[in-house]
């Protein structure tokens, strides 16, 4: 039995798999073995306890196979639970794969009508609905079409369009948002803020950080099936960051795939600073910050030279900078030294990855690379793109010009 004003309720959920091991054919034919399967247990979610709130927006997140997607489809319905229970209250519209419910011979107008009824609407509904539909898909010249031919962003918005017109009591949403121009993916996050103003309870799980800190009120984050962290966005986010960060220094120069030359210094720590002096993996616009590396020197060395690079969540670089010019002195076998580096967190909100390097002084051998450390920056809700150039909007009123302009002038 669901709480009043309890729309999604897991108690001890937990959903496991069959992995099958099966050793390779050629090997067994060559050696004419008998080929041999074995079975294992894979649990995909485990120990889960939670309850959403009807008209919440929840987010879920966590790292690819953290069960995330397993989640959303014991919520929906498509998978019963291992062990534990899962209830729900009300008419759920599951956004969980690209054309989930579409058969791919059949056209996009009869889709609708499949796909609709599957979500339970009647054919008057779908009938009344079908102009709204048609209009917020935006595909009416391939409407008559196979939906085999269609890209995978023609199958989000009919997908997208259908769902939210069945104006459900719960919508779930797995990553569709991510496929599809810029355009369509305003305007479906326009119509998602609607959707939470109508009182739908909303599930969302997505990699974009960004989308989750403005949607959702609370966010649950996974890490290998299991539940690390249930609370708020921000405070979810910085504790996915955490989990988020490698231990181990890498082998080889991440930018040109070739061995790092071993054995001269090895880089002990890569922190980012927040304004409090504290190390964070959360940044407000605007702020100073500090990005801090500290090395160990394995060799004797005549110079050294430090860089940063910071990549936003697509991999798009954002900013290098380097101490070339600013010459650290000999350094001695055995000896640390730290390099900071003083900046403003002039970014739009967004996941960002930072990982230093360090070189020669001649700059033709990379001696080290730091693991990658993530933080997120909270922006202005307005400023999009790669970096916050602190732009202000003044609107003014201006008269009617007087007479006819002066070609001349323009």
């Amino acid at each position: 039995m669901l709480k009043p004003g309890t729309a999604i309720a897991m108690s001890k959920v937990g959903k496991r798999y069959t992995k099958y091991d099966d050793t390779p054919m050629l090997l067994t034919s060559a050696l004419h073995f008998r080929p041999r399967t074995r079975r294992g247990r894979l649990w995909a979610l485990r120990g889960v306890d939670l309850e959403v709130y009807e008209g919440e927006s929840f987010g879920v997140i966590g790292r690819n196979g953290s069960g995330k997607s397993t989640a959303l489809g014991l919520m929906a319905g498509i998978t019963a639970p291992t062990e534990g229970s899962v209830a729900v209250r009300g008419r759920v519209a599951p956004l969980i794969q690209v054309g989930v419910g579409f058969h791919k011979e059949l056209t996009g107008r009869e889709n609708i009508y499949v796909n609709g009824t599957i979500l339970g609407l009647s054919r008057r509904e779908i009938d009344r609905k079908l102009d709204d539909i048609i209009a917020f898909a935006e595909i009416d010249d391939f409407l008559d079409t196979p939906v085999k031919f269609y890209s995978s962003g023609m199958y989000v918005r009919l997908g997208f369009a259908v769902a939210i017109h069945v104006e459900p009591d719960i919508l779930l949403i797995d990553e569709v948002l991510a496929v599809g121009d810029y355009a369509f993916q305003m305007k479906c996050h326009e119509r998602m803020g609607l959707v939470r103003q109508s009182g739908t309870t909303v599930v969302v799980v997505s990699h974009n950080l960004g989308v989750i800190r403005k949607m959702c009120e609370r966010v649950l984050l996974l890490d290998k099936g299991s539940p690390k962290f249930l609370g708020a966005p921000a405070d979810a986010i910085a504790k996915f960051h955490e989990t988020m960060e490698q231990s181990e220094e890498p082998d080889v120069d991440m930018t040109t795939g070739k061995p790092l030359e071993r054995g001269v210094l090895a880089i002990q720590s890569l922190e980012v600073i927040g304004p409090d002096g504290q190390g964070t993996g959360h940044l407000e616009a605007g702020s100073d910050a500090r990005i801090t590396v500290v090395a160990r020197v394995l060799k004797p060395m005549d110079d050294l030279v430090v860089g940063i690079a910071i990549f936003s969540q697509n991999g798009t670089c954002v900013y290098t900078d380097s101490s070339l010019g600013k010459p650290l002195g000999p350094v001695l076998a055995g000896e640390l030294f730290r390099c900071t580096v003083a900046l403003k967190a002039t970014l739009p909100t967004g996941s960002y990855t930072v990982v230093s390097s360090i070189w020669r002084p001649d700059m033709k051998a990379r001696l080290a690379e730091s693991r990658h450390v993530t933080f997120f920056v909270n922006g202005r809700s307005t400023v999009g793109g790669v970096s916050d150039l602190g732009g202000s909007f003044s609107l003014d009123p201006c008269s009617e010009p007087s007479g006819p302009a002066d070609p001349e002038a323009l």
